[in-house]
């Protein structure tokens, strides 16, 4: 009961904390592609995450009382405390008695401090699939320790199936499994190479379906059935029945088929239908993320050093952002940082000493979340770092990808509140004190990741809402990229703004999938400019021409670049937050219009400094249709120039 006391406080104290800084609204990137995908059950960006998408459309059913975006923002709030909760009952577990008095603290600190890492926080608090993931992933740990200590078949046999769902959900769960291997595979009589074999096999079979690699899954289920049907008996290898083979693979296969969620939606063609897995090949191709070009392990997107150094700069945000809330350092987050890697390796000692199994469990959280994932992913630099030292023409990540490092991120909270219960018992003092240690990076990260406060917590509504209203009549509006159309994608399958208007993504127009949707849902394109790509400006030319011809007005959001906009027509008129076809520069009263309605709906003020630039980017292009009338009225539009691309 005081372990379930531990667990459950460590959850109830961080999902509190995330209620009350949880976005009320849709937030900029992936968030409105996943909610308008759950609203219509579809098919969101590749790997198309289906197990994800139906769990968060179950989930906002149930909470039907709540908007929308709150509900399936909520989902991720829930999925992290659940994470908290288990991550506590498996630290309790750990034989940390020689120095620590209370293992309830040491597993309360773990948890909460676990918990607080800003990159944990920030996706507890939006509708983003890598709190599902984490959730996922640190319940295969708990799972693989039980499996591991008590040695029931049930539990073998759930984690087989945890790890095929990683699939459906998100690849990036997979993370954790050699951690719950490792324990599975780690007794007290040594280790146990049956279960290595069918685990190992297990996880193959996951990563060759994730990859759409037939080889790499047929050998995971051959080294499955052979671990099952060869025993050593007597000292002799012998044929064994091949029933729990069938039965783990038979599991497998029932977690892995959450994938033809996609395949059946796509028949029916929902809003938001991404690579259009109708097919089965076209199936694969959205599994295996073929729409990109995923990078391999070598040779490296950016120096090694300098990858390293990335994560360095991630790990700098983790504990006290709100010292520094921007991609520069400063002196107190980098002081913040240093005393929790200290209190890291305090934990870290502490606990390999006290439980080789539950050291096991967290180091190898550690290394396969932060080190693992570097080298696997192979990421570009990023957006923040190299300046100087790479060439002025170097492709970066197009944001900041720390998030990827979550699991690493988690396992170092977890060693630093063991590590400040630790610290605090050796000076003789009450554990609870080295909890409330522990417990730091709640207020140190609070003001810099809070999603609550304006304008930042309406603005990519407000954006959205504002680029429907300023295209014309079943106008056609051409966008730049993630940060406009998930937005508008949200605003009119969740909302239901604006139907009329077709919202074309400039970036997109390159995969067949897509021009063969705008063919097929608008007919802006014929059938054989659909099959036959021949640049983006010139299928953009194409489809503007195609509303011509139909007679559909053509806009162009104002975050097109001049020569974007140039390509589908030659004569602009500013009307609010896009462009459309005419002879006078400013359509003054839409602007006029655009400009109140904007007021009306957000202070005049400025955004909190953030190490991510979206929220400052987009509140100055709200301020466009303002100061194209006194460029108007001034004659003078050199300082609109460089943010709402007028010439």
């Amino acid at each position: 009961m005081k372990r379930i006391d531990a667990a459950l406080g460590s959850a109830v104290v961080l999902l509190a904390v995330y209620l009350l800084t949880l976005a009320p609204d849709v937030t900029f990137w992936d968030a409105g592609e996943f909610i308008a995908s759950a609203h219509s059950l579809g098919v969101p960006h590749p790997p198309g995450t289906p197990l994800f998408v139906a769990a968060i459309n179950v989930w906002a059913k149930l909470f039907f009382f709540l908007p929308y975006a709150v509900a399936t923002n909520l989902f991720s709030a829930v999925a992290t405390a659940s994470a908290a909760f288990l991550t506590a009952d498996l630290v309790q577990r750990a034989g940390v008695v020689g120095e620590i008095a209370d293992r309830r603290a040491m597993a309360f600190a773990a948890a909460v401090c676990a918990g607080s890492m800003s990159s944990v926080w920030l996706n507890a608090t939006e509708t983003e699939v890598y709190a599902a993931s984490l959730a996922l992933g640190v319940c295969m740990v708990w799972v693989g320790e039980r499996a591991g200590r008590l040695r029931q078949g049930r539990w073998l046999y759930l984690l087989a199936y945890l790890i095929a769902l990683a699939v459906p959900l998100h690849l990036s769960a997979l993370v954790a499994a050699p951690v719950a291997i490792a324990l599975v595979v780690h007794g007290g009589d040594g280790i146990r190479w049956h279960h290595v074999a069918t685990f190992g096999g297990v996880f193959l079979i996951a990563m060759g379906v994730g990859r759409m690699s037939a080889s790499v899954a047929l050998a995971g289920a051959a080294i499955v059935v052979g671990a099952f049907a060869v025993r050593k008996r007597g000292g002799r290898w012998r044929l064994a029945a091949p029933l729990p083979a069938i039965s783990a693979l038979f599991l497998v296969a029932i977690g892995l088929s959450a994938l033809f969620i996609m395949y059946v939606r796509a028949q029916f063609d929902p809003g938001i239908n991404q690579g259009n897995p109708s097919t089965l090949h076209a199936l694969a191709d959205v599994v295996a993320r073929r729409q990109y070009a995923v990078s391999p392990i070598w040779p490296r997107e950016a120096p090694i050093w300098l990858q390293i150094a990335n994560l360095g700069q991630y790990v700098d945000w983790q504990a006290a952002l709100s010292f520094g809330p921007t991609v520069l350092p400063s002196i107190l987050r980098t002081l913040a940082t240093v005393v929790f890697i200290a209190l890291g390796w305090i934990g870290g000692t502490s606990l390999w000493r006290a439980d080789r199994r539950a050291g096991i469990a967290v180091f190898g959280l550690l290394v396969c979340g932060a080190l693992g994932v570097l080298v696997y992913l192979n990421l570009h630099a990023g957006p923040s770092i190299g300046y100087g030292f790479l060439p002025a023409n170097t492709i970066r990540e197009a944001r900041e990808r720390d998030y990827f490092f979550v699991f690493g991120f988690w396992a170092w909270g977890i060693l630093s509140g063991i590590g400040a219960v630790t610290f605090v018992s050796r000076l003789r003092r009450p554990a609870w004190t080295g909890a409330l240690l522990a417990c730091l990076p709640i207020a140190l990260n609070w003001r810099a990741v809070t999603r609550r406060g304006e304008p930042e917590e309406s603005l990519p509504r407000v954006v959205a809402l504002s680029l429907l209203e300023s295209t014309p009549r079943n106008g056609v509006l051409f966008v730049a990229g993630d940060n406009d159309s998930y937005p508008l994608w949200y605003a009119q399958q969740v909302l239901r703004a604006r139907p009329d208007v077709a919202v074309i993504t400039m970036p997109l127009l390159p995969t067949d999938w897509y021009r063969a949707e705008i063919q097929r849902r608008h007919g802006l394109l014929t059938e054989r400019e659909a099959q036959r790509f021949e640049g983006r400006l010139a299928t953009s030319t194409a489809i503007a021409n195609g509303a011509r011809r139909i007679g559909r007005p053509v806009a162009a959001a104002i975050t097109l670049r001049p020569d974007e906009r140039e390509a589908l027509g030659k004569a602009w008129t500013s009307s609010g937050m896009v462009y459309v076809e005419g002879n006078v520069p400013v359509d003054t009263a839409a602007a006029r219009r655009t400009s109140a309605w904007v007021e009306r709906q957000l202070p005049d003020t400025a955004t909190r400094p953030a190490i991510d630039p979206v929220h400052s980017y987009f509140r100055g292009l709200l301020d466009c249709p303002d100061q194209l009338l006194r460029a108007t009225r001034t004659r003078d539009a050199s300082r609109v120039d460089s943010i709402c691309n007028y010439r």
